[in-house]
């Protein structure tokens, strides 16, 4: 059942919902960025960690799989937790496991401790989905959006960030620093957060089983999160599209660029970031459901753009800025819609979107990568682009959002 409203409003939290802190929102985009980077770190690695190991190339990409796999399985079995422990404690505790993690990737004897590493890393990184809707219980109603936006734009940083990050300082120390200095920030984190976090009092006292059975309850009584959970996961799909095959392109004529310069390149996503705020403020003002149609073809341009101009590096990178922000101020639409649902079942909510869209994803840089090898790069950016033309054609029939906002007894 959830926790009385009367039980759970303190003259603290009052407090909070009057004014979020400039510096308690900066802590959580940076917290965010630093955690979900642990997601990304290996991607630039793999060559370095294939010749350190002795592997087939095959076998070193296990280590994405996996930690993608620790990431999913973590956003069904933990993130849901959110709604029902405090979430200072469960927030140190995650990332504590996530520093221990980390550490035993960068003392790794063998690749098979490497991916035990990965996984439970992997895991415990969804600290990012908890303090995403935690600031967002925290923020006023009128300033939701635009909170959630700066939030999620240092999430959007530290994955654009990471590759670029993890190459620079693998090329100077090696890629054992890389995990190691990712255990020691989040072993700081850990101390940090736990100490200086606003309390935020448990919003169900649901068992944990009662809690797993009513997130799939969660997903069947409220359609505005079917319908965004599929907007985004088309929009991701052209997004991991784009970013798994590109270094294809770029480390093949008439660039032929190194690893270490493919990471450079991605710095250009890391412009789509400034846009989160932005986008915030638009939902904000009503207009998530107008807007959502241009985002999805924006994206489609941006993809077709991409693949006309796959020999003019100046129009590739602005055609990865312009996906990027239409990916992230998607991103920004939906959860600041699902966050209006069930105030009681934010987090829960989070990882059924979270989850959602990962698998569109999975299945973008599957289809990618088929398409790429199949045909060439103007294939792979048709296929990209026929992700957000389907999210923009089920909009069309889309009437979820003249709906009242309907929060049904016994979600929890």
């Amino acid at each position: 059942m959830p926790v009385p409203a009367e039980a759970r409003v303190t003259p603290e939290s009052d407090a909070r919902q009057k004014a979020l802190p400039s510096w308690l929102v900066v802590l959580l985009a940076t917290s965010c960025g630093l955690t979900v980077a642990n997601l990304y770190y290996a991607q630039p690695l793999l060559e370095m960690l294939r010749r350190a190991f002795q592997l087939q190339d095959s076998t070193a990409g296990l280590l994405i799989t996996l930690t993608q796999l620790g990431y999913a399985a973590g956003m069904v079995f933990l993130v849901p937790l959110g709604d029902r422990i405090e979430n200072s404690r469960l927030v140190s505790v995650l990332l504590t496991i996530t520093a221990v993690g980390m550490a035993a990737g960068s003392f790794a004897p063998n690749f098979t401790v490497l991916l035990i590493a990965a996984l439970v890393a992997g895991a415990t990184s969804v600290v990012a989905q908890v303090l995403v809707p935690y600031a967002a219980d925290l923020a006023p109603d009128e300033l939701r959006g635009a909170v959630v936006g700066k939030v999620m734009s240092g999430l959007l940083a530290g994955i654009l960030l990471s590759r670029t990050v993890a190459s620079l300082l693998a090329d100077v120390a090696g890629w054992r620093a890389v995990y190691l200095v990712s255990a020691a920030l989040m072993a700081i984190l850990a101390l940090v957060l736990r100490r200086v976090l606003p309390r935020r009092a448990p919003t169900s006292t649901a068992s944990y089983t009662e809690l797993l059975r009513s997130t799939a309850r969660l997903v069947r009584v409220h359609p505005r999160l079917r319908r965004r959970s599929f907007y985004h996961a088309c929009m991701f799909a052209a997004f991991s599209a784009f970013w798994t095959t590109i270094s294809y392109v770029l480390t093949s004529a008439p660039y032929n660029y190194s690893q270490l310069q493919v990471g450079l390149f991605a710095l250009v996503g890391a412009a789509g970031a400034l846009v989160a705020p932005l986008a915030g403020r638009l939902a904000d003002r009503g207009l998530v459901h107008r807007l959502t149609p241009v985002t999805c073809l924006l994206a489609a341009a941006a993809l077709v753009w991409a693949g006309l101009a796959v020999h003019q590096i100046l129009a590739l990178a602005a055609a990865a800025i312009l996906l990027d922000c239409a990916v992230q101020c998607s991103l920004i639409f939906g959860q600041h819609t699902i966050y209006q649902l069930d105030e009681d079942a934010r987090a829960r909510i989070t990882s059924v979107y979270i989850a959602t869209f990962f698998i569109g994803g999975a299945i973008g840089s599957q289809l990618a990568t088929l398409a790429y090898h199949m045909g060439t790069w103007h294939t792979v950016t048709l296929t990209a682009a026929a992700f957000p033309v389907i999210a923009a054609l089920a909009w069309t029939t889309d009437r979820t959002h003249t709906t009242t906002k309907h929060q049904p007894a016994g979600t929890t």
